[in-house]
């Protein structure tokens, strides 16, 4: 018995070690699709009025919840039953990752004056109980969508990088980075969307060092929300050309022909290249799907 007992802990512990090492990499992989889900997640939840913050973020919360308790039984189950599916879903994620990618940096050179300001009007004119609950629920409903797409992406990523190991590893491993990234994206939402709250009650402190660092927070809070859809973008096709990269035999093998030689000795010029090609193939292929989406508008139109 006791044997069997030391064998069950040893079983345990090789475990954690693998859950451990792999949500490492999970984590990794996805950091890029992560930054994006926040940084939609702050703009989408911008626009509600201040007291009403924290209860949408609290409400998209809970459907992000619930995309995750629908999306990892049913990423588990291709697992288990069709696995090799799992290369091309994870193809097609990349792919759509990189069709956002080159949409968002189109919607930023557009200008979107008329549009920020429909919002604005929209928020102004939504005085009574009735319409704020209406916009309320049509900004969470959009929310959690946008949040189904994206976790959806960050679940197969995640099984990707345990494609290769038992299915409780697999289980465990996908379930706790769902799980940690649910929690710790829409904390960081809730702390960003009040940071003008908490910049303004700083600013108005009677004692020079916090009135200064509530104005740097004032001003800092914009620009942060910016940065992290800036670099969520480009994460987005790091992401998305990496996955073809590595994907597609003929490409990886480009890559590490890129990489060969005295230049393979040198790490950090072989991860800037490696970084470039998995950038150049995910805006090549963000641009060519967009072209595609736009042809196929035209002629349904």
């Amino acid at each position: 018995m006791a044997t069997g007992l030391l064998a069950l802990l040893d079983d345990i512990t090789t475990l954690l070690d693998d859950v451990a090492v792999f949500s490492k990499v999970a984590a990794k992989k996805t950091a890029g699709v992560l930054g994006d889900d926040l940084a939609l997640n702050a703009e989408q939840v911008s626009g509600v009025k201040a007291d009403r913050e924290l209860p949408v973020v609290w409400a998209v919360a809970k459907g992000s919840f619930l995309n995750k308790l629908i999306l990892v039984p049913l990423a588990l189950a291709i697992s288990a039953f069709i696995p090799w599916l799992i290369q091309p879903l994870l193809m097609a994620g990349g792919l759509y990752l990189c069709f956002e990618g080159v949409e968002k940096v189109l919607h930023t050179f557009k200008d979107n004056h008329e549009e920020k300001e429909n919002l604005r009007k929209n928020v102004k004119q939504a005085n009574s109980a009735a319409e704020l609950v209406a916009l309320e629920k049509s900004k969470v409903k959009g929310a959690i969508r946008t949040d189904f797409v994206l976790s959806a992406e960050i679940i197969v990523i995640s099984l990707g990088t345990v494609a290769e190991q038992s299915l409780l590893t697999q289980a465990v491993v996908v379930s706790f980075i769902a799980f940690a990234v649910t929690v710790g994206v829409y904390l960081l939402v809730g702390l960003i969307v009040r940071l003008d709250d908490i910049g303004l009650r700083l600013h108005q402190s009677s004692k020079y060092l916090v009135k200064r660092f509530g104005l740097v927070i004032l001003k800092g809070a914009p620009i942060l929300i910016r940065l992290l859809s800036i670099v969520g973008t480009i994460a987005m096709f790091l992401v998305g050309g990496g996955i073809f990269v590595h994907g597609l035999p003929t490409l990886h093998h480009l890559a590490d022909m890129a990489v060969s030689g005295e230049i393979a000795q040198i790490p950090l010029v072989t991860s800037l290249i490696n970084t470039g090609i998995s950038f150049s193939v995910g805006l090549i292929l963000g641009g060519v799907a967009v072209a595609i989406a736009s042809l196929f508008n035209k002629k349904k139109a």
